[in-house]
């Protein structure tokens, strides 16, 4: 079986192992021993907040454990508030309009304008699953739990939430939009500065990054056709936050041109239709057809998370099999959050 659990601190050498598999331009992921061991002392911290009265700077990391063999396979997780301790950086498309009434000349200039927007917004994040793994509906699992958490405990998270997407580079980790744009001021390749950007070295952005708007159409064609757009590996990614009800609001990463992805948290559809169900632990009459369901704990630092198949939708309760009862660490009657795993 599957679970979604918060990280542990025996879990270090399996998460350096995911590190170092990301790849190029996943700053929130990277293969350094002494930065993943800060990210999984932040999520104990955070996990063992019993009570937090408004969003700060918690980070929930969670990863999807195969429990038949032991192995942590995959990522997935939350910031409370962003911005906090270093400015935020992003560029919003925008227009400037330049026009002549003598020459009879009217402009519109699509430009990109440096801002801290997200300031003290929650992000979600960190979203990586192995190869290996990438069936059987663990994928949806990994990126859709995150949710359940959100519906149960929304005081821990602002009112709107946001997903920044990878953006597009080669396989070696050339970025169209940084050669035609951030290699002129930064005089480095991308991925130096994606590497200082997820070391947390972001002081060199507000020193270097020009805070006039940046026209457009002065860019390559190559750099201009891939704002907005995800890396191939992030297609599935993008796809499932935009079923959910993220939207792209003319937002994207200051390096490589990719996406955020932004919704209410209330609008999500894994929140607003998810319900607190009894659970019943007995013998489901099947466990291998029908629709699909997340089904979630309603604990915080114990936090877990299972897909299952049901041929009919839960009415007051849910019957789960004991097995499902211990990999979600409830007992009879226990409250369980569930939701449909897909859009109807």
């Amino acid at each position: 079986m599957m679970v979604i659990r918060p990280i542990q601190q025996s879990d270090l050498d399996s998460l350096y192992r995911l590190a170092e598999k990301t790849g190029i331009g996943f700053t929130s992921l990277v293969a350094d021993t002494d930065i993943l061991q800060a990210k999984i002392d932040a999520a104990i911290r955070s996990f063992s907040k019993e009570y937090v009265s408004k969003p700060a700077n918690e980070d929930y990391l969670m990863v999807l454990e195969d429990t038949e063999t032991g192995d942590v396979v995959g990522t997935t997780g939350l910031l409370a508030a962003v911005g906090l301790d270093e400015p935020f950086y992003s560029y919003h498309l925008g227009t400037i309009t330049h026009a002549s009434r003598e020459l009879g000349v009217h402009n519109i200039m699509p430009t990109l304008i440096l801002n801290n927007d997200f300031t003290g917004v929650s992000e979600i994040c960190t979203l990586f699953l192995e190869e290996g793994y990438r069936h059987s509906k663990n994928g949806q699992l990994l990126s859709k739990s995150r949710f359940m958490f959100m519906a149960q405990y929304p005081e821990r998270f602002t009112d709107k939430i946001f997903a920044e997407m990878r953006g597009v580079c080669d396989e070696n980790g050339v970025s169209p939009l940084w050669e035609s744009l951030g290699r002129h001021f930064f005089s480095i390749d991308f991925d130096r500065a994606d590497e200082l950007t997820s070391l947390g070295s972001k002081q060199f952005i507000a020193e270097l990054m020009p805070s006039n708007p940046v026209y457009v159409n002065l860019l390559s064609a190559e750099a201009k056709a891939v704002l907005g757009q995800v890396h191939k590996n992030t297609v599935p990614a993008r796809r499932l936050l935009e079923q959910e009800g993220f939207r792209f609001e003319n937002y994207v990463d200051i390096f490589d041109g990719g996406p955020t992805l932004e919704a209410r948290v209330q609008d999500i559809r894994a929140v607003r239709e998810s319900r607190l169900y009894l659970a019943n632990i007995g013998q489901p009459k099947s466990t291998d057809q029908g629709n699909y369901y997340i089904v979630a704990n309603t604990k915080v630092k114990d936090f877990r998370c299972i897909l299952i198949q049901r041929p009919t939708a839960p009415n007051s309760a849910i019957v789960l099999s004991q097995d499902e009862a211990d990999t979600l660490c409830i007992v009879n009657k226990d409250p369980v959050r569930i939701v449909e795993l897909s859009p109807n």
